[in-house]
């Protein structure tokens, strides 16, 4: 019997080697399956849509370039540069074009691309020009619902520009019976169909789509086998030598069989996760409960002799460096709201069987071993925990917390399985949940869950309701009446709520037009081969071949919402220390700081246009101090210390993330305004509609285009980074900060809550510090917070990478739902880390 874990293969520097070889050079844009699939489009115009995506996937399987990196015993990249990427011009391509030129120096994600592939790219996309998933969607929405995204009311990004992702597929049925098994069940089904059926040629053919799709998987996987097979034959290394003939053996058996060791498990499952990221650019495919569906390879080959832990360990490692090898590019804009080269692959470890007993086993542990191991972004590790959950585990949890790296985040199972029972979710698939992308709960291999459908700014209709529905001239919002004249905090409050309500119903509007677009323009066949019901369906997942289908926006802004109206009702109303008129003007001059952006750019717009109208010439620089004189003198000393007296005030009142009762119950009715409008919309999939209560990292850019709000926030400025007080304002400690955010529904926040917290290395040293963190969260829990997840780093350690990055190349932080290279990230997001608040016990 063949012994994997031969001390000639298990080699302890593999690791070090494969990560230096991964981050040796900047990422760069690649364009092959770009020209592939455009060439496929061409041949196969008048052919049904199913069709000719699975044709252009089989293609791309058959032609794709494919390497094998050095030292790998896992192989399988999309992309011949490390850390590179394909582009998908089927959802859009017009702002890569226009980016060619400053991709490569831009702040946040940078790529380089060459010459030749950005004339491959250009020629390619004059084929797309009116094809596209983001054109058709845009032509479904609302007038109104494009002027709201124009002026960053919303943004619904992810799948506007980008194709499908934020789901776990049925990784433990492709283990299993591998592709074969899954042709096999695709002809039976298509065997039962009649051809006098009613939907009999739509069935059929996405039926026979699948089968392509497989089959091109299977090709893929032989093409590595050919290729280390090759290689085995003109190595001269004798340990390299065996190890890639074993490599050309997995790659024969997996996936188109089901996997008959360990081994050939983890080579089938990224196979798997590494296909789903070629058919489709959506980020967030989650590899989900990677300790469960893979613990019964390990167990059986570690029972039988036939590897060690510490081989099955080194294979997990080399996962886990692969899972940082994928990637995509972004616009710039996105990139900022995604900084840190993340593709959110959340692998999760412990929780429930289908019965509620507890599963924790040894392949949950040796998870949490690869992240200290390779102690890299990905994957986005995360633990459930429970009344059940052994304290041993928590413990070794912790002790990768206080590495710093950010990992792993901590999920509730006492609040999320009855959140998915609610919605709908059978009690067995609810307790069997794992995480999608940042913090989005959902039943793996039956969901289609569209999250991070959107991001929603809740600041932004609060300053429609102080302009009244208009901004720069233009009707934006409802016009609720004018601030002057409303007498009460109730009917203030009532204007916020009916804003909110119709920016709600334009998102609406903007998210089904993107999902029915997706289902017309880019059905993916191959994904929905590893969904439950799309074969039995006949559909794919973006029909709603799904079992579970739901679509979940997240808002976000609910600290500053709630210190903002706070600081009206008592201002204002109960104290009466200033008008509503008063706090529109403190407003509109940024609380004496300058005028906000936004206005001061109009301003100078108008300005150079008459000085360009009059004949003369303006430089940048010209136009820079323009616009710097408008800034600094638009505002009196009167009105400045004025609105420094107003910041005095609005410091001095309570605020969320402090437990204070009144304060925290309030931001609960806050966080309402945007949750419970949600519930009652349908998706054209047939499913509903959930909010989440995040902001991944789009607090900062998004912040960014917000003005000035009445909780003391300058124009501008990061917005309060997802469930937690805005940075600062928690003063009491981490378990009074805790205390607060578990005063939120997080119940009806469904899609997902985040809660972020920082330490100081200090407060989680030795076992005490660990025994007091584990506590922390084990207590947040019992009162009914769905999520965690923390920073362990000093502020001056932070401040010092960001003055000194060749120093840190290796420092990891959390950012939001998933961790990131700090260096990697831009100026405006690393300021909004280093200002969290740093907690200790």
């Amino acid at each position: 019997m063949k012994k994997y874990y031969d001390s000639e293969i298990a080699k302890s520097s593999r690791i070090p080697k494969l990560i230096e070889h991964l981050y040796a050079k900047l990422p760069v844009i690649e364009a092959d399956r770009a020209v592939i699939l455009t060439r496929v489009y061409k041949e196969t115009e008048n052919e049904p849509i199913i069709m000719r995506r699975a044709k252009a996937f089989r293609a791309i399987c058959e032609e794709l370039p494919i390497t094998i990196r050095p030292d790998e015993l896992i192989v399988g990249s999309n992309s011949k540069a490390p850390r590179g990427c394909q582009v998908f011009p089927e959802y859009s391509f017009e702002w890569l074009e226009r980016e060619f030129d400053t991709v490569a120096t831009r702040s946040a994600d940078p790529f380089e691309i060459a010459e030749d592939t950005k004339q491959k790219l250009h020629e390619v996309y004059q084929y797309w020009k009116g094809k596209t998933t983001s054109e058709l969607a845009s032509s479904y929405m609302e007038q109104e619902t494009l002027t709201a995204m124009e002026h960053n009311i919303f943004t619904p990004g992810n799948y506007f520009y980008n194709g499908i992702g934020h789901l776990t597929v049925q990784y433990e049925k492709v283990l299993a019976i591998g592709y074969k098994g899954i042709i096999k069940e695709a002809k039976e089904a298509l065997k039962q169909l009649s051809i006098t059926d009613g939907d009999y040629a739509k069935r059929a053919r996405f039926l026979e789509a699948v089968i392509i799709t497989s089959k091109a998987a299977i090709k893929y996987a032989r093409r590595y086998a050919e290729l280390a097979m090759n290689m085995a034959q003109e190595c001269k290394d004798r340990t390299r030598k065996k190890e890639l003939i074993t490599i050309a053996q997995n790659c024969a058996n997996v996936p188109e069989y089901g996997a008959t060791s360990f081994y050939e498990a983890c080579q089938s499952f990224w196979f798997v996760q590494l296909l789903l990221q070629t058919e489709s650019s959506g980020h967030s495919i989650s590899p989900g409960r990677f300790d469960q569906y893979m613990y019964p390879y390990y167990k059986k080959d570690l029972d039988a002799g036939i590897i060690t832990r510490e081989f099955a360990q080194e294979l997990m490692d080399c996962i886990w460096v692969k899972l940082n090898d994928l990637n995509k590019v972004r616009d710039a804009g996105s990139a900022e709201g995604f900084a840190g080269y993340s593709l959110f692959q959340n692998l999760i470890a412990g929780g429930q069987d289908e019965e509620g007993n507890d599963v924790t086993n040894d392949l949950s542990f040796m998870c949490i071993e690869a992240s200290m191991h390779v102690m890299l972004p990905a994957p986005s590790l995360s633990v459930r925990v429970w009344n059940g959950t052994p304290d041993e585990f928590l413990m070794k949890a912790a002790t990768l917390t206080r590495t710093g790296i950010g990992l792993p985040a901590y999920y509730n199972d006492e609040v999320i399985i009855p959140a998915l029972v609610n919605r709908g979710v059978l009690l067995a698939d609810a307790r069997t949940y794992n995480i999608i992308g940042c913090v989005e709960p959902q039943k793996a291999g039956k969901t289609d869950g569209w999250h991070d459908a959107a991001f929603f700014n809740m600041l932004r209709p609060l300053e429609m309701v102080f302009s009244n529905g208009y901004e720069n001239g233009e009707k934006v919002g409802l016009q609720t009446g004018d601030v002057s004249l409303m007498k009460s905090f109730e009917e203030f409050y009532d204007a916020y709520k009916k804003q909110m309500n119709y920016f709600i119903e334009l998102m609406v509007n903007a998210i089904n037009a993107i999902d029915l677009a997706h289902a017309q323009r880019c059905p993916l066949p191959y994904q929905s081969s590893m969904i439950e019901d799309c074969i039995g369906r006949g559909k794919s997942i973006q029909e709603g071949g799904a079992v579970y289908n739901f679509t979940g926006p997240q808002g976000f802004g609910i600290a500053n919402m709630t210190d903002a109206l706070w600081a009206i009702k008592v201002l204002v109303f109960d104290e009466k220390k200033l008008t509503l008129s008063e706090y529109k003007k403190a407003l509109e001059n940024n609380f004496g700081k300058g005028m906000p952006k936004k206005k001061a750019e109009l301003i100078t717009t108008e300005i150079v246009k008459e000085i360009v109208k009059a004949g003369n010439p303006v430089s940048e620089s010209q136009i820079a101090d323009i616009f710097k004189m408008i800034c600094d003198n638009y505002i009196s000393e009167t009105d400045r210390k004025k609105y420094e007296q107003l910041l005095e005030w609005i410091d001095e009142l309570p605020k969320y993330g402090n437990d204070i009762e009144e304060v925290d119950l309030f931001a609960r009715d806050v966080a309402y305004t945007y949750t419970k409008p949600l519930e009652k919309y349908k998706n054209p999939r047939g499913g509903q509609y959930q909010a989440g209560l995040y902001p991944v990292s789009a607090n900062v850019p998004l912040g960014a285009q917000t003005g000035a709000t009445p909780d003391g926030r300058f124009a501008n400025t990061p917005i309060a980074d997802g469930v937690g007080p805005a940075s600062g304002r928690d003063n009491k400690g981490p378990t009074a900060t805790a205390n607060s955010v578990a005063k939120l529904d997080h119940f009806i926040a469904s899609n997902g809550t985040l809660f972020n917290q920082k330490f100081h290395p200090s407060a989680l040293s030795g076992v005490k510090g660990l025994q007091n963190f584990t506590s922390l969260i084990r207590g947040f829990f019992d009162e009914k917070g769905m999520h965690m997840q923390f920073n362990v780093v000093s502020k001056d350690t932070l401040l010092d990478a960001q003055a000194h990055p060749e120093n840190y190349k290796n420092l990891v932080v959390r950012v939001a739902g998933y961790s990131a290279l700090f260096t990697t990230l831009s100026r405006s997001l690393q300021d909004d880390i280093i200002n969290r608040t740093t907690q200790g016990f």
